[in-house]
């Protein structure tokens, strides 16, 4: 396993399917990481605006988009992209996209 925090926090990342969302706490567990859910955010925060990582499809854990507007829309856009249903207020069901 790659010792590097953020390799192995970018490696996690990478696995999430299309089509499914995970909360920051989960992300930073599956990265070996429990209870970092801050830090995968200041993390994710930081990624070069061309990135090629699933950002987008990591949520807080109430189910809703936690950026600030304008990055807000750009991720509630890539999010129904990818068939995921996003509610007016941002919030994504966990139940129904959610991944483990």
């Amino acid at each position: 396993m790659n010792s590097d925090p953020k390799e192995r926090l970018y490696t996690a990342l990478a696995g999430i399917p299309a089509g499914r969302v995970i909360t920051y706490g989960q992300l930073a567990a599956q990265a070996g990481f429990p209870r970092r859910a801050r830090w995968v955010g200041q993390v994710l925060n930081a990624l070069p605006e061309d990135t090629q990582l699933p950002w987008h499809r990591v949520i807080n854990a109430q189910g809703k988009i936690s950026q600030p507007t304008p990055h807000n829309l750009r991720q509630r856009d890539r999010l129904v992209a990818e068939g995921i249903e996003v509610s007016a207020s941002f919030r994504v069901d966990l139940n129904r996209f959610g991944w483990n």
